[in-house]
């Protein structure tokens, strides 16, 4: 006796389209528990589908190129009834669709809903006569907007039922100011104009990773709408690094070594809870600022399919060993492409190290909406002057690029003095 299982989607966080890059499976195929069926892709990370059943596969949903979210139906798995006992809890379903359905027409929302990822209604003022009104639109499509850089509350053209904005709404817009020369920010940037290599030589094409690109559209409208302002420094790790190369040799083999990171991430948090605007983002509106209470730190890592920056969370409740063991774990999955979503949501500030790698000084971008990002390069020793003599110190250089709306000069060189003191003294992280 068999019994059909289904094969859906998990919960991969707030992700309204993921999509579908590979898919392994076939009908009449055998595959086992959390065997492999799929690779999917989001805007961050590529991942691995397991299946939930072990069987044999009877009909496949789903092609490369789809778009699929939590819960779409991958794949039906005959199951034996002596494998049954062993098979994951299906995931309920009202129906069995091959691919996700396309969009329905929206029903009314109430304006506020938890749901969102941000505020559903930006007011937009058309002129001192007019009067106020409001954008609506789902997730999705607000999702759709953001990644092609436009402002919802920017589209006059609704198609949907009572007002709501579609995607076609979204897609027409951005032809419009396409064919207006007007870029959507209103910065009124001439683009680039396309050159033909071949002339002057053999080309190849190759085609950038989905991380590549949509990282590229977040840099760019995050450099086209953020003043920044980067502050370089020099902090003293002398110290430090006897400490820390103490407590390694103390470690046993096998265990993991403690980096200087762990310390810069330790020194970096004291100093925000010493100054609550780097822990913060802009409103919407530019007129407030929201101030966490959580203190979370995203830690950019180079992959072969890109740059991805899990977070980790609470930093400021755990130890240094704790901070090793998580960030070891984080970066072999971003390495290995398992990152889900929530891994790399809810940063209040990133670090972006390339002390494994070198130079001197560079100008990292805010990783937006934080306010601020800190760049970290290779540390090297330096005759220092300490008044009657000089003496070889391990200077760290330090780069921190702000939002200068937020921060203003001298505050951003005080925190970084204050950080600065927290790695030249670790002991003032005890206090």
């Amino acid at each position: 006796m068999t019994n059909l299982r289904e094969i859906r989607v998990p919960d991969v966080g707030n992700v309204a389209e993921i999509d579908v890059v590979e898919v392994l499976i076939k009908a009449g195929d055998i595959v086992e528990l959390e065997q492999t069926v799929a690779t999917l892709e989001t805007d961050k990370a590529s991942m691995d589908l397991p299946s939930s059943a072990s069987g044999t596969i009877q009909e496949v949903y789903i092609k490369p190129g789809d778009k699929v979210s939590e819960g779409t139906l991958i794949a039906t798995v005959s199951v034996s009834a002596e494998k049954e006992s062993i098979a994951e809890p299906v995931q309920a379903a009202p129906s069995v669709v091959a691919t996700p359905p396309p969009e329905k027409t929206p029903e009314p929302v109430k304006p506020a809903t938890k749901s969102a990822p941000e505020p559903l209604a930006l007011s937009v003022v058309e002129s001192s006569n007019s009067t106020v009104a409001k954008a609506h639109a789902s997730p999705s499509v607000r999702l759709f907007a953001r990644e092609l850089g436009v402002d919802v509350s920017k589209i006059k053209t609704a198609s949907g039922r009572k007002g709501r904005i579609l995607k076609d709404d979204v897609k027409n817009f951005v032809k419009k100011v396409i064919n207006e020369g007007i870029v959507a920010t209103g910065a009124g940037i001439p683009s680039i104009p396309a050159v033909d290599f071949s002339p002057y030589g053999e080309t190849e094409i190759q085609k950038l990773s989905k991380i590549k690109r949509l990282t590229g559209q977040n840099l760019s409208r995050v450099w086209l709408n953020l003043p920044m302002v980067t502050y370089h420094e020099e902090a003293d790790i002398t110290d430090m690094e006897a400490f820390r190369n103490a407590l390694n040799a103390e470690k046993v083999k096998g265990e993991l070594k403690i980096t200087g990171l762990m310390f810069i991430i330790k020194a970096l948090v004291a100093a925000m809870q010493q100054f609550p605007s780097f822990n913060a983002s802009l409103s919407a509106d530019g007129e407030s600022l929201i101030l966490k209470k959580y203190f979370n730190i995203g830690i950019a890592v180079d992959t072969p399919n890109g740059l991805v920056v899990p977070v980790i969370r609470n930093v400021n409740n755990k130890s240094i060993n704790e901070l090793v063991i998580e960030l070891a774990e984080k970066s072999e999955k971003a390495r290995l492409g398992k990152l889900l979503p929530g891994d790399m949501q809810g940063g209040c500030m990133t670090i972006s190290s390339l002390g494994g790698i070198g130079g001197t000084a560079f100008t990292p971008i805010v990783n937006a909406p934080e306010v601020a990002i800190l760049g970290v390069t290779r540390a090297k020793m330096q005759p220092v002057w300490n008044g009657k003599e000089f003496l070889p110190r391990l200077m760290l250089p330090l780069d921190l690029t702000y939002d200068h709306r937020v921060i203003d000069g001298a505050e951003g060189a005080r925190f970084m003095a204050t950080v600065k003191q927290n790695l030249t003294d670790i002991r003032r992280l005890l206090l």
